[in-house]
């Protein structure tokens, strides 16, 4: 794919998931091809469907949260790499709770979704047993009941909306609740 391809590609992408997590099903493909400054017929080339948009831009986003999760185990502390990665998972949510909607609506989950949202989890999974063994988040807490408080925030988050300052305070309590007795 040549360079200049690559980057329209880029913006369709970065801008449909700016639009899908403002609008969900009612995004308009149009509106992201304004917003990733291109025409219609760039985004239809890259994107024959809007189930492929929709699938593209899915696993983009989980691609980005993997190389976060990695980032982070990599050059942060376990206990604020947990911390971070949770943050980032919770501000992203909108964009990912639509995504995953419309892709399921539209077709159904695909292998290559399934595959990256299996790859996000088990790096999440690597961020707690980390701060596990740092002693920094509570011994008995599993993968699977974060990913449940995430999805729980998310998901209200999405349809009720909430100022930055209860949705900060609200991750607090959830870190809190994470956090080993010794790291409280």
């Amino acid at each position: 794919m040549r360079s200049d391809a690559r980057a329209n590609r880029d913006r369709l992408l970065a801008a449909a998931e700016e639009v899908f997590g403002e609008a969900g099903a009612g995004a308009a493909t149009d509106e992201i091809a304004r917003r990733a400054g291109v025409g219609i017929g760039t985004l239809f080339r890259h994107f024959p469907t809007k189930q492929d948009l929709i699938e593209a831009t899915l696993l983009r986003h989980l691609g980005l949260l993997v190389d976060e999760a990695h980032r982070l185990a990599d050059d942060a502390p376990p206990g604020e790499a947990l911390s971070t990665m949770i943050r980032t998972m919770v501000s992203g949510a909108p964009a990912k709770v639509a995504l995953f909607g419309l892709l399921s609506a539209e077709g159904g989950m695909t292998a290559a979704a399934i595959r990256a949202s299996g790859e996000l989890r088990a790096a999440v999974a690597d961020l707690l047993v980390r701060a596990q063994q740092a002693g920094m988040a509570r011994a008995d807490a599993s993968v699977d009941e974060v990913y449940l408080l995430l999805r729980g925030l998310s998901q209200a988050t999405t349809i009720a909306g909430a100022d930055p300052d209860t949705l900060d305070r609200a991750v607090r309590i959830i870190l809190d609740g994470l956090a080993a007795p010794a790291a409280r």
